[in-house]
């Protein structure tokens, strides 16, 4: 909508994932480091942490670029499932044909196939997001997979990435074992001010931008908002960019930054049925979900369809 006006050949600031946006600030880049020395070391496990949004997808991007050819990974986003379902999960991801159902046939065929890939010359990792999610009984299992092994060298190699969470769970006395072979942890930070100023510059000028857009005021704003949090930088920026285009603005400044944060955290007043009293609408600034009546609804149009027409025209008019 606004790029064609600004001059970009692309938005920006779209929230999904695309490798042409990656910024690597040095938080990143040490990240990065610990990861790949935890995935040369001979085995065990690597917890990666960080907030929502600060770019732990991003990261784990940029690791898996480096690999060599000779690593298979087994990527599991689905964590708030049982032992048996995990093991499952970790055999369709590595395609590996199984000759039973318990744990124990999945747990014997698992170790056959991790056997066969180390005399092969390769290395399996095993890749698990969202963490701070798996039960004690799932993060028991695993650590028994890191049992198999070489007379040498472990089988396989464990990713945990998750929320500042995940430290908690694995500090907790019961799972003390695992945390023991932990060989590499990180906590990944959110951007300092000059970084947030900088990933603000990367985006635009890979979509294209040939001159400033955003004013020094304006990023400090956003900086502010988003205490350097990638994501929430990304959907600020974007509806400033709106906002200027809407009113006919080049340049995008603190003020377009302070309503395109009033619009993101979307409080709104909306009358009740008699019209006597008021109830607050909230649209969710990274979700596409609002809560009303104090009930949280998935989408903003399972709220809309729950609203009297009295209260539909009367929203109409902002």
């Amino acid at each position: 909508m606004y790029e064609e006006y600004f001059g970009l050949n692309s938005k920006p600031f779209k929230i999904t994932p695309d490798p042409r946006y990656l910024f690597m600030s040095d938080r990143h880049k040490e990240g990065l480091a610990h990861l790949l020395y935890g995935v040369t070391d001979s085995g065990g496990f690597i917890q990666l942490t960080g907030e929502v949004g600060t770019g732990k997808t991003t990261l784990v991007r940029a690791l898996l670029e480096q690999l060599p050819s000779k690593v298979e990974i087994a990527l599991i986003m689905h964590t708030q499932i049982s032992s048996r379902e995990f093991l499952l999960e970790i055999c369709n991801e590595l395609n590996i044909e199984r000759d039973g159902d318990s744990i124990l046939d999945i747990v014997n065929t698992l170790n056959i196939y991790l056997l066969k890939q180390h005399a092969n010359g390769k290395k399996v990792i095993l890749l698990v997001d969202e963490a701070q999610n798996l039960t004690p009984d799932v993060l028991e299992q695993l650590r028994l997979l890191t049992n198999l092994e070489t007379e040498k060298d472990k089988l396989l190699q464990i990713i945990l990435i998750g929320q500042p969470e995940l430290r908690n769970v694995l500090a907790k006395n019961n799972l003390r074992q695992l945390s023991q072979r932990v060989t590499a942890r990180y906590h990944l930070h959110s951007l300092s001010k000059p970084e947030t100023f900088l990933y603000i510059e990367h985006r635009l000028r890979i979509s294209g931008a040939q001159s400033e857009i955003f004013k020094k005021n304006a990023k400090r704003e956003i900086y502010n908002y988003s205490s350097g949090i990638p994501r929430l930088i990304n959907v600020i920026c974007d509806r400033a960019l709106l906002g200027g285009y809407g009113s006919g603005k080049k340049k995008i400044d603190k003020v377009l930054v302070k309503q395109a944060k009033r619009e993101i955290q979307g409080e709104m007043i909306l009358p009740k049925k008699n019209m006597a009293y008021p109830l607050v609408l909230k649209v969710h600034p990274t979700e596409n979900k609002v809560v009303w009546k104090g009930e949280e609804h998935n989408n903003v149009e399972a709220g809309w369809q729950q609203m009297v027409p009295a209260q539909k025209k009367w929203l109409s008019i902002f």
